[in-house]
């Protein structure tokens, strides 16, 4: 059952990789502070994923100026997306969901994609209560959900 509006977003604890450096990425580490856009792809180094993450990087200042955090998450390994990032100059935050424990949270997983990849957007808004509460979600495209002020 997908995420209703208002719901609490489950917390979660994924891999990136970027300058070399494998870390954490915790939607928590938001609470308090800012908004977050989760984005939801089925894998790196695919045509339509690329330019969406690509237009996505390019208008990184749209969600600047709502004071949100774009992560996008998929199947593929930190190392992977690296790679990805680094050949196509995606700058967002990559997120690696290797067991899909996070899409399945966020009940964005299709069976009618290869290896049930996952797919969606999800935009969360911080309401100044230490944690993030769901304002909106698109299981069906990759574009987030706009994130209103207010």
């Amino acid at each position: 059952m997908p995420l209703t509006v208002g719901t609490k977003a489950p917390d979660f604890t994924l891999k990136s990789k970027s300058s070399g450096e494998l870390k954490d990425v915790t939607l928590s580490a938001n609470f308090g502070k800012k908004n977050t856009v989760l984005l939801f792809f089925p894998l790196a180094f695919t045509g339509v994923c690329t330019q969406e993450l690509c237009d996505i990087s390019s208008g990184l200042g749209s969600y600047t100026s709502v004071n949100a955090d774009v992560i996008a998450v998929s199947v593929d390994s930190p190392f992977a997306q690296e790679a990805w990032a680094k050949k196509e100059n995606i700058t967002l935050t990559l997120a690696s969901d290797l067991n899909k424990a996070t899409a399945k949270a966020y009940d964005v997983i299709f069976p009618g994609l290869p290896d049930r990849r996952h797919r969606g957007a999800c935009g969360l808004r911080d309401r100044q209560r230490g944690c993030h509460s769901v304002c909106g979600a698109d299981r069906d495209t990759q574009r987030p959900a706009e994130l209103r002020t207010g």
